[in-house]
């Protein structure tokens, strides 16, 4: 998204519709959805919401990425999830009427649109597709953290990280063949997002390199052969 793109006005029922929960509703349906959705706008570093802030809404993601994370005692955190352009986050609490456990962050400039819970439930209760919508999209982010739960459970470090590296290849990249792949977010957030520290991350990714597996230039990582690098994890 050019400068221009990013500074003209929002097309906020445009933005919605193209949105998976919302691809259904007619038109009226999304004026009154967007009558009733504001825009936030965060720089890099700046904070969405914190612990135990109250959810009376919830987010989609323009442009940008949010990180999701719980805080710790010890000034760590764990990151849940990187939400990024088309992905909504905050959906659950706002039907449990609770407050955030964990604290959101912009990991890049962002731009959000915060739907209020007031429209979203009028909508909800005129039209059941919107219900199995909104039932699907929380189903897959509930088996996006069955999953995680496996991985950490059932997975080696070394795993975890290849499957990661996979994850962000271009589709087109596929069998063998030298692959680039630049990583979307720092190292330290990767670390956290696959529940390892940063330590042991640097580690594995030098012994994939001194393997001959792939090349690291700072965020830049060169897959030497896609085949060699998934049996390397088997």
């Amino acid at each position: 998204m050019t400068v221009q793109e990013k500074s003209a006005r929002i097309d906020i029922p445009g933005i919605l519709s193209r949105v998976s929960l919302f691809t259904e509703l007619s038109s009226d349906q999304l004026t009154n959805i967007a009558a009733n959705t504001r825009e936030k706008r965060l720089a890099k570093g700046e904070m969405l919401f914190q612990k135990g802030d109250p959810a009376k809404g919830f987010y989609v993601v323009v442009f940008g990425q949010v990180k999701l994370a719980f805080p710790s005692s010890q000034g760590n955190e764990k990151v849940v999830d990187i939400v990024g352009p088309r992905q909504s986050f905050g959906e659950a609490l706002m039907f449990m009427d609770k407050s955030y456990p964990l604290f959101a962050e912009a990991l890049t400039d962002t731009l959000l649109l915060h739907v209020g819970s007031a429209a979203l439930f009028d909508a909800l209760s005129k039209d059941a597709s919107l219900v199995r919508h909104m039932l699907a999209g929380l189903s897959q982010r509930l088996h996006a953290l069955v999953n995680d739960v496996e991985s950490y459970c059932l997975y080696s470090s070394i795993q975890r990280v290849i499957g990661y590296l996979l994850q962000q290849c271009p589709q087109e990249g596929e069998g063998s063949g030298s692959v680039a792949v630049s990583l979307p977010v720092s190292k330290q957030v990767i670390a956290s997002r696959l529940n390892l520290t940063p330590e042991t991350l640097s580690r594995i990714f030098h012994d994939l390199s001194a393997a001959g597996l792939i090349a690291v230039q700072g965020k830049q990582i060169t897959i030497h052969d896609l085949e060699k690098l998934k049996a390397y994890g088997l």
